[in-house]
């Protein structure tokens, strides 16, 4: 790190440049005076970096922490550090034009009334999403509430939908409970807890909403005009999501980025899980994006971090993002190709000097070392070829025989402490960890294992390891502290296809308790004219859907006839009051007895 151009002030002019005015007091409220968004609290980033964090961490935390109202250029402006991400705004002739509209419902509504405090009260007459994170359209309703997006053009990447509702339904308990930590949302913000994500300050805690979009963009050259604007699309399909958009507004001579160029090295796997991402294809887009828009900016912009101004500098800031992500690809395959696994991948690989030099190529985010490892699984799996590696033990099975290998938990405390003295912080943390899944109620070793996860968090680099290191550490000492966005809303809801609805009955059904039952339910969803026939056998409940006017060419022991909105309120405990049965209901009661209801907040560092 030593050789990080520190002297290098040109982010913090440009993460300051344009600036308008900040939201005073930069707290955002809900309704009942809950706080879902506090910058004041990052207060304290504006000292010299303490011995509790690693220099060049607290350097991005300092620049992501810049809340306010900001020119881009002339009628393009954007609201930073209201969340997470950034909302931008364009002007057009009878109004305005807004891109990702944050998190929350209320940071969203708080970022456009500063926007109209300073720029005047015009009436939002589009909307784009720019790709399908929750951080990019769950504050939608902030900026149309109900009854004022008729005639409003909703414009989003094909595939946004189904991609922004689904990574919900599947893993969306494990993901929150893991997203906890990535964000350490249940940290102390503080020079010791919580000083940022790298990606942006923090995120916000509000009412996710979700307003569907009513334009799809599904190719790139594709061009629209809203409000006057005219916009250029180029899409990017696979890279930071699966589907995502960067777009040129060439009469503003500004190019939008997106989450495919940010002031750091992004994810290609996210800690708190994902489907691993195409290093490959994201690099080929960027080289793509800087052949096709070429000539044709002054300034880039994206839905985090703070702009790049100069043609020539953009393409610079774009070249050296392409590059990262095809050299992270291109050597991970090459070692992979010859022998080295995932791990030792990791540890081999290095940057070149101008990427490893450049601080948007820093691993504030991503990491190089998870990111390595994240290609590896994409074409080989978990699995690294050896058989030892094969059928382990699980964690708990084989912790145990560790300690016993070691001469029993005391022997094995006294030989992590050992690491620790020695400076090895990496095993003495696999075995104290050890240690601690062979008895949970072992308190000195969890002190001591807390003790070193606080090390391991304050030198970080990354944004996202210090969180989980820090998080770790916390729960180690008080227990789960559990804080979770509430994703239960109605509009949310609305969005999953029936099919969706009732894979997140499936996912949940308890299997060996259901082995032996056998029975069928269809769902005769009238307003979508479709017939869902559910079948459970063998403890799985399997779905399929055919036109509703085809009869069926068995009878089910139970039908329902119902509307969707119907459909959400049975699945939400509602009774079948309104809904046509035939046959059996004592099915469905039977079906729903299989249920169960995930644990939101599992143990993560302890059994």
């Amino acid at each position: 790190m030593g050789t990080l151009p520190f002297e290098d002030t040109t982010d913090f002019e440009n993460a300051g440049r344009g600036f308008i005015a900040a939201l005073v007091p930069g707290v955002v409220k809900s309704a009942d005076g809950r706080v879902v968004y506090d910058n004041d609290a990052y207060g304290f980033l504006e000292g010299d970096c303490p011995h509790t964090a690693n220099p060049s961490l607290w350097r991005q935390a300092q620049l992501c922490a810049k809340q306010g109202l900001f020119e881009v250029t002339e009628g393009i402006y954007q609201v930073r550090s209201l969340d997470i991400s950034n909302m931008t705004i364009v002007e057009g002739d009878r109004g305005i034009v807004v891109i990702d509209p944050l998190i929350s419902a209320e940071t969203a509504a708080a970022a456009l009334a500063l926007y109209r405090e300073h720029r005047g009260d015009r009436p939002v007459t589009g909307m784009i999403y720019t790709h399908s994170h929750g951080d990019h359209f769950g504050g939608s309703r902030g900026i149309l509430p109900h009854g004022t997006e008729e005639g409003v053009p909703i414009l989003a990447p094909e595939g946004f939908l189904e991609h922004a509702v689904s990574e919900n339904v599947y893993a969306g308990g494990a993901m929150g409970r893991r997203g906890g930590f990535m964000y350490g949302t249940a940290l102390p913000v503080g020079p010791e807890g919580q000083i940022g994500t790298g990606l942006g300050t923090a995120t916000s805690t509000g009412t996710i909403t979700l307003v569907p979009p009513t334009m799809d963009i599904t190719h790139t050259g594709q061009e629209e005009t809203v409000d006057g604007v005219r916009i250029v699309f180029q899409t990017t399909p696979g890279t930071e999501a699966p589907a995502e958009m960067n777009f040129l507004f060439p009469d503003r001579r500004a190019l939008c980025m997106a989450e495919n160029a940010t002031h750091n090295l992004h994810n290609i796997l996210t800690l708190r899980g994902a489907v691993v991402r195409d290093a490959r294809i994201w690099a080929h887009y960027l080289d793509e994006a800087i052949e096709y828009f070429d000539g044709r900016y002054d300034v880039a912009f994206a839905s985090h971090h703070w702009p790049t101004w100069g043609h020539d500098d953009v393409v610079a800031f774009l070249s050296t993002q392409r590059d990262l992500y095809a050299y992270l690809h291109d050597q991970t395959l090459r070692m992979m190709n010859e022998g080295l696994t995932g791990p030792e991948i990791a540890e081999e690989i290095r940057l070149p000097p101008a990427l490893e030099n450049s601080w948007h190529a820093r691993g504030y985010y991503g990491s190089v070392s998870h990111n390595v490892k994240a290609i590896y699984q994409r074409y080989l799996g978990w699995f690294d070829g050896n058989p030892a590696h094969l059928w382990e033990h699980p964690p708990v099975e084989i912790a145990k025989r560790y300690v016993e290998v070691a001469g029993g938990a005391a022997e094995a405390l006294a030989k992590a402490r050992g690491y620790v003295e020695a400076g090895d912080l990496r095993f003495a943390v696999t075995l104290l960890n050890h240690i601690v899944f062979a008895d949970p109620s072992d308190g000195d070793a969890k002190h001591t294992l807390a003790g070193v996860y606080d090390t391991l968090g304050r030198g970080a680099e990354n944004a996202t390891w210090r969180n989980f290191f820090l998080t770790a550490a916390q729960e180690l000492r008080r227990g789960v502290v559990f804080n979770l966005v509430d994703l239960n809303n109605p509009e949310m809801a609305m969005a999953l296809t029936t099919g969706m609805l009732i894979d997140t009955i499936a996912i949940r059904i308890d299997g060996p308790k259901a082995w032996d039952d056998d029975l069928v339910v269809d769902l005769a969803v009238t307003d979508e004219q479709r017939r869902h026939r559910l079948t459970l056998h063998n403890g799985a409940l399997t779905h399929r859907d055919t036109p509703l006017d085809r009869a069926p060419k068995t009878s089910a022991g139970l039908t329902l006839t119902l509307t969707k909105p119907q459909l959400l309120g049975i699945l939400a405990g509602k009774p079948l009051d309104g809904v046509h049965t035939d046959g059996d209901p004592a099915l469905l009661e039977r079906l729903f007895s299989y249920v169960t209801e995930p644990d939101k907040a599992f143990p993560v560092v302890t059994p």
